[in-house]
Parts: structure tokens; sequence; C-alpha cells
């Protein structure tokens, strides 16, 4: 095995789940509408007032973040898991991190850019000051990644499981919590005119860590659900 063999494999993954994606739209198009409604009715369920929703503005829109991210990821395996594709993944002379990390990235490409650009527009509606979007959209570049990372753990220790959305959910939420204080705090202290450098760093820490990690642990628990 050749390193240019591997990088073939790994973009040939990467075509293919990007492929599927854009064939399957409904499963893409399902957690934009999803982060895009939350937003939208959080002014009418709580409060129009400007100065309350730009308070509440950073939390508002990294839950909507984290959960439509939680929604899109049980088909990150699935219809490899069903169609057999998955054993063959496993099988591959690659390393199995790898390829886990070429599926990861697609995931986030399909998902986490959306809600990178989707963002801004729904920042202004909560009302969410200008200096503080430019911060919003740093947060979900370092964050949204980690969130993907994490998820696919947790979605190739239950992708066996014919009802493993709940579980799934009690696996990774609380995983998914220092991400969501950090990355929100960042945004609350860039409205009020904060330093948030250590937010930043912190976020950045997490990308690196979930890179070297998350891989090499989602493909492990492939190999734990497939036997």
């Amino acid at each position: 095995m050749n390193n240019t063999g591997l990088f073939t494999a790994f973009l040939t993954i990467l075509k293919r789940d990007l492929t599927l994606a854009y064939r399957t739209r409904s499963e893409v198009v399902n957690p934009l509408l999803f982060f895009i409604i939350v937003i939208s009715l959080f002014p009418l369920a709580v409060s129009p007032d400007p100065n309350i929703l730009r308070k509440l503005a950073p939390g508002v829109i990294w839950v909507a973040a984290l959960l439509a991210t939680l929604l899109s990821l049980d088909s990150l395996f699935r219809s490899d898991f069903d169609d057999g594709a998955l054993d063959q993944l496993l099988l591959s002379v690659h390393p199995t991190p790898v390829l886990v990390l070429a599926k990861v990235l697609a995931h986030w490409m399909v998902t986490g850019i959306p809600l990178l650009l989707l963002s801004p527009l729904l920042a202004v509606l909560l009302h969410l000051p200008t200096d503080a979007i430019g911060v919003l959209l740093a947060t979900l570049a370092l964050g949204s990644p980690v969130l993907s990372l994490v998820g696919a753990i947790g979605v190739a220790l239950t992708v066996g499981l014919r009802r493993g959305g709940v579980l799934l959910s009690l696996l990774i939420l609380p995983l998914y919590i220092p991400v969501l204080i950090f990355a929100a705090n960042a945004v609350g202290n860039a409205a009020a005119g904060l330093i948030i450098t250590g937010q930043l760093y912190f976020l950045a820490a997490l990308l690196v860590l979930s890179l070297t990690l998350a891989p090499v642990a989602a493909a492990a628990a492939l190999r734990i659900s497939l036997r």
C-alpha cells in the first residue's frame, strides 16, 4: 500500500458519499429546514424584543445547529450497513480510520457547510450584532466538524440497531456540551465586546483532538458493531 493509493481511496469514498447525498436530497434538506424553522419560530415563542433576542441568539443558533447535525447523523453509515458496503470498507487494505474520515468529511460538507452559510442570515433575524456574526462563523467552522467527528463514534456504535436514534442521542449529547458551551459563550462575549481568544483556542484544540482520535474510535466501534 502506498500513499497515492490511500489518497485515491479517500477521494473515491468522499466523491461517492457526496454523490449519494445529492441523489437523496431529502436527507440533506431536512436538517437544514429543521435549523431554519427552529430559529424562525423562536422569536414567536419567546419575544420579538430585539434586546432579548440579541442575548439569546448565540445559544439558540448553536442549539439548533447541534440538533440539526444530530438529526442527519444516522445516515452516516446506515446505507452502507444496509447494502453491505460497510463490510467491504472494513475489509479494505487501506487503514479504516482514514476511510471513516472521508465519510465524516462528506457528512460535514453536506450538513456543516450549509449550516455555516445559513447562520449569518438567521443571526440577523435574531438581531445579533454585526461584529458577533464573524465570530459565529468562526465558532461554526471550528465546532461543526467536531460535531460530525464525535457523532461518527456514536453512529458507529449504534449502526447495527434498528431503532438506535434515542440511544445515539444519549451517547452523543453529553459529548457535545463542551462545544456548545464554549461556542455560544464566544459569540455572546463578542456581542458584548469581550475577549474571545480563549474560547476559540479551546474549540481549535477540540477540533485537533477530534481529528486525531475520532476516526480511530469510530473505526473500532464499527468493528465491534459488525461482529
